[in-house]
C-alpha cells in the first residue's frame, strides 16, 4: 500500500526569518538557498506576507514586491508561492479599508503569489469575508484559518475543541469560498491531544476531499508531537522549515521530521535526506554573517502560560535589543499571562500578540495598567472585531476612558472605510504632496507602512540588518590606550597595554549609564518645571512637533519617540519658549537624553 503524501509548505523564508531574525534578511543574502530548495525537490513555499511586508521597508531598505517578483523567478513558475494575511488586516497591524482589502489581494497576485492563507486572530469570521472574497476574484487560492493557542490555567470559555468546531462551522456557515483549511497555531501551545482531536473534528466536517494542514511552532517544545497527532487525525500538510532557521521560536526543521515519520505510511512531499542536507548547508552558508538571538534557538516552559508567538517574540526581542531594554524581556513576557486573561481570549497571533506584548511592555515600563497601549485598548473595545469571550470589565473601562473611546460592535472593516485616512484618494494626496509617483503598489506600501513606507519611496530608508561582522563596532580612541567599544548595543570602555607585537587586554568596563532609572518611565519627560526635555526610555525619534523659538505649555507634546511599534509623547514639564534642538527625526537615543531645552 503506498504512504499518504503529505505536502510540506517549506517556512524557511517567511515565518523562519520572522521567527528568528525578526524578518530582517536581505533578499540577495538569501536568493541562492531558495535555488538550492527548489533543487532539493520543494515546490511549496511561504514567500511574503505577514511581517515579511512591512520589515522590508521598516528595516531593510528593500521593496516586497521586488523581492517576490526575484522570488518567483527563482523558484519557478511552477511553485506554489504562498504569502499570510491578517484578514481585514491585511499585512498591517490596523485594519484596512474594502479598498485597501481589495488592493492587497490584487498586487499580491500581480507579484507572483499562488495562495494566501487568510487568517483573523479573533476568529470573528464577519473579518475574513470580504478579504476571502477579493483573494478569489484577483484568481488566487484562499486556504481559511481558524487561529490556535493555549489559554493561561484555569482561563475556560474559548481555545478548545469545541471552541474550533464552532469557527469552523461559522465559516462554513457564511459561504466564504476556500481551497483549503489551516489550523495555525503561531505560539505552539496547543496540546497534542487538543490538536488530534480538533483535526478529527475538522475532517468529519470537511468530508476527505478538502485539504486540511496543521501550522504550529516548536517555541513551546511540542511541535513534532503535534504535527504526528495531527497526520494520525487526518491531516493532509504541515509546515517546517530549514536549518539554521527551524526549531526554537520557529518551525520544525525537515530533516526532524523526515526522522519523526520513519517506519509510518507518509511521504513527506516526496523529500529525500540528501538533498534536504545540501539545501541547508547552502542555507547556513548564506546566513553565517547574520547574529543570532540565542532565544531564538531556545524551547521555554512558560510560553504556555504566557503564549507568545515565535514569529513575534525575535521581532519584539530585536526591537528591544535596538533601545537597549532586552533586560526588560522576562518581566513583559511574565506581565502577558494576566494581559491574556484580561483581553477576551484573542489569538496571541499578529496583531493580537503584538496588543498583548504592549500592553504588557506598558505594565512593566510604566505600572500595571497605568498606560492602556493603544492596539489593546482598541481590541477591547470591539475595533478589531468581538474577542471570544468578553474582556474585563474594569479594563474595557480604562481603555475607553484613556483612549477616548466608546466600546462598539460595528464591523471591523465597516469602520475602517469610514476612517478618510484609510481611502486610497487620502494616501494618493500623501503621495503627490511628496513628490512620489502614485503607482499601485506605491498607494499600498505607503498606505500599509505609514511615515516610514514613504521615507522608503523618498530614497530615505535605512538597512538596520545584525550581522556578527557589524555588531563589534569600530573603536573609537579617547586616550593613548583607551578606547569605547560597543558590542551587541552596549557601550564599555577598554583600556590595553602596549606590547612588542600586539596589545595587553588591562580593563574593560561597562560605560556609564544614564542615572535617570529605566524601571519607571514617565508619561512626561521631566519633572517640576524643569525646562530640560529628556527621553524617558531608549527609543527612535519619530516625530518632532516643534520648532526653535516656538512657545510651549506644561504638559505638550513636543516630542513623539517610537519604540517596540508604539508611539511614546513627551510632554513639556513647564512653560516656555523652545531654545535648542537637540535631535533629529530617525535618530535613536538614551534613556535620560537631552532632547529639547526651553528658555
Amino acid at each position: 500500500m503506498a504512504k499518504k503524501f503529505i505536502d510540506v509548505m517549506d517556512t524557511t523564508f517567511r515565518d523562519g526569518f520572522q521567527s528568528v531574525f525578526g524578518a530582517r534578511v536581505l533578499m540577495d543574502d538569501f536568493l541562492p538557498a531558495v535555488s538550492a530548495a527548489r533543487d532539493a525537490g520543494i515546490n511549496h513555499f511561504e514567500f511574503g506576507g505577514g511581517a515579511r511586508f512591512q520589515s522590508l521597508y521598516f528595516y531593510l531598505n528593500e521593496d516586497a514586491f521586488v523581492m517576490m517578483d526575484k522570488f518567483r523567478e527563482v523558484a519557478g513558475k511552477d511553485a506554489n508561492l504562498q504569502t499570510l494575511s491578517r484578514g481585514v488586516n491585511t499585512v498591517t497591524l490596523d485594519t484596512g479599508s474594502r479598498e485597501l482589502v481589495d488592493l492587497h489581494a490584487k498586487l499580491f497576485a500581480k507579484h507572483g503569489t499562488t495562495t494566501i492563507r487568510n487568517f483573523d486572530a479573533l476568529n470573528d469570521v464577519k473579518n475574513l469575508e470580504y478579504s476571502a472574497q477579493r483573494i478569489k476574484h484577483h484568481g488566487l487560492k484562499h486556504e481559511v484559518v481558524v487561529t490556535m493557542m493555549d489559554l493561561p490555567p484555569n482561563c475556560v470559555g474559548a481555545h478548545d475543541a469545541e471552541f474550533y468546531e464552532k469557527c469552523l462551522r461559522e465559516i462554513l456557515d457564511s459561504g466564504i469560498e476556500f481551497d483549503s483549511v489551516c489550523f495555525k497555531d503561531a505560539s505552539g501551545t496547543s496540546s497534542p491531544e487538543k490538536v488530534y482531536q480538533t483535526i478529527k473534528m475538522a475532517r468529519r466536517l470537511l468530508g476527505d476531499n478538502v485539504h486540511l494542514r496543521l501550522h504550529t511552532h516548536e517555541t513551546a517544545g511540542v511541535s513534532i508531537a503535534c504535527y504526528l497527532a495531527a497526520l494520525e487525525a487526518g491531516a493532509d500538510g504541515i509546515d517546517l522549515a530549514a536549518s539554521p532557521v527551524s526549531g526554537g521560536t520557529s518551525q520544525p526543521d525537515i530533516l526532524t521530521m523526515l526522522h519523526a515519520v520513519k517506519g509510518k505510511d507518509y511521504d513527506l512531499g516526496g523529500l529525500e535526506v540528501d538533498k534536504i542536507l545540501k539545501y541547508e548547508d547552502v542555507l547556513h552558508d548564506c546566513l553565517k554573517d547574520y547574529f543570532m538571538p540565542p532565544e531564538a534557538t531556545q524551547v521555554s516552559p512558560l510560553i504556555p502560560f504566557s503564549p507568545m508567538p515565535g514569529g513575534a517574540l525575535t521581532a519584539n526581542t530585536q526591537m528591544m535589543r535596538d533601545n537597549n531594554i532586552l533586560d526588560k524581556f522576562p518581566a513583559v513576557i511574565k506581565a502577558m499571562r494576566e494581559v491574556v486573561e484580561k483581553g477576551g481570549y484573542g489569538t496571541s497571533v499578529t496583531p493580537v500578540s503584538q496588543f498583548y506584548f504592549q500592553q504588557a511592555f506598558n505594565n512593566v515600563m510604566f505600572g500595571p495598567w497605568k498606560k492602556i497601549a493603544e492596539g489593546y485598548g482598541k481590541m477591547v473595545l470591539g475595533y478589531f472585531g468581538k474577542t471570544p469571550v468578553t474582556p474585563s470589565a474594569d479594563i474595557v473601562e480604562l481603555a475607553a476612558k484613556q483612549l477616548n473611546l466608546e466600546p462598539t460592535t460595528a464591523p471591523a472593516i465597516d469602520i475602517a472605510d469610514q476612517d478618510e485616512t484609510k481611502s486610497i484618494a487620502y494616501t494618493k494626496a500623501i503621495l503627490e504632496k511628496e513628490g512620489i509617483e502614485a503607482t499601485e503598489e506605491n498607494i499600498f506600501i505607503a498606505a500599509a507602512c505609514k511615515e516610514k513606507g514613504i521615507a522608503y519611496l523618498k530614497g530615505e530608508g535605512k538597512v538596520m540588518v545584525r550581522k556578527n561582522s557589524d555588531i563589534i563596532k569600530p573603536a573609537t580612541k579617547s586616550g593613548s590606550n583607551q578606547f569605547s567599544v560597543t558590542v551587541n548595543g552596549h557601550n564599555y570602555n577598554v583600556e590595553v597595554a602596549d606590547g612588542f607585537d600586539n596589545f595587553t587586554l588591562k580593563s574593560i568596563t561597562p560605560a556609564k549609564e544614564s542615572s535617570q532609572p529605566k524601571d519607571e518611565p514617565k508619561a512626561v519627560s521631566s519633572t517640576g518645571a524643569s525646562n530640560e526635555i529628556t527621553a524617558t526610555m531608549s527609543a527612535g525619534v519619530f516625530k518632532i512637533l516643534v520648532n526653535i523659538g516656538d512657545s510651549v505649555k506644561a504638559g505638550q507634546t513636543v516630542v513623539i519617540l517610537e519604540a517596540m511599534k508604539m508611539e511614546i509623547p513627551i510632554e513639556a514639564g513647564c512653560d516656555g519658549e523652545v531654545e535648542e534642538i537637540l535631535i533629529s527625526q530617525g535618530q535613536t537615543v538614551e534613556d535620560g537624553q537631552l532632547l529639547v531645552k526651553l528658555k
